[in-house]
């Protein structure tokens, strides 16, 4: 069992690695992420995003914050994303007849168009079905974010734009990943509505 030491450690870790962050450049890659897709929307493009397990929540939630709502001060239209990961049928169907690793690869060719976005989300950067989603997305033209951990994996060298977590600690990066994505996803939406492409209601 846990004691409170060790669960202190882990806040401390946490905002360890979030200091690290703020400390490094990657909240410009934030910035850069924001106003690409901000434009992007504006012309009429989308939102993909995908990851496994708890990258897989991220997605979804992430996903969900741009449909319905993000901040309860701000009533407006939804904003075009879906997470690639969101139903059974889906998910099994294509487990079953093509193989999990296909999963991501194959949504990204059916829905994605060119100048979409593509948030790809792996903890290691190495993740397959995540990879090869990715280079689906570049051949057809979607632009492709990376949220990374660690040295980036594969993914690293597959993306547009990175955000990577400085660690090996896959609680620690995903605790980043969602701080990130919310940054954001307010980004953007400050952004569209500045645009007069989003209208408060």
């Amino acid at each position: 069992m846990n004691s409170i030491k060790n669960i202190k450690k882990i806040f401390t870790d946490s905002i360890s690695v979030k200091k690290n962050i703020i400390d490094g450049s990657e909240l410009e890659n934030i910035v850069k992420m924001g106003n690409i897709t901000i434009s992007n929307i504006v012309q009429g493009k989308k939102i993909m995003l995908c990851g496994n397990g708890g990258s897989a929540a991220d997605a979804q939630h992430l996903a969900a914050e741009m449909l319905v709502r993000l901040r309860p001060s701000n009533n407006r239209e939804g904003v075009p994303a879906i997470a690639l990961a969101q139903d059974t049928s889906t998910i099994t169907a294509c487990g079953n007849d093509f193989g999990f690793e296909s999963l991501f690869e194959r949504l990204v060719n059916t829905l994605g168009n060119k100048n979409d976005i593509l948030i790809a989300i792996t903890t290691s950067g190495n993740s397959e079905n995540v990879i090869k989603a990715m280079k689906a997305a570049r051949l057809i033209g979607v632009k492709v974010f990376g949220f990374l951990g660690g040295d980036g994996g594969i993914a690293l060298s597959l993306c547009d734009e990175v955000f990577l977590v400085p660690s090996d600690d896959t609680g620690r990066i995903q605790e980043s990943h969602i701080t990130a994505g919310h940054a954001l996803m307010e980004y953007i939406e400050d952004g569209l509505i500045s645009e007069g492409y989003l209208h408060l209601q």
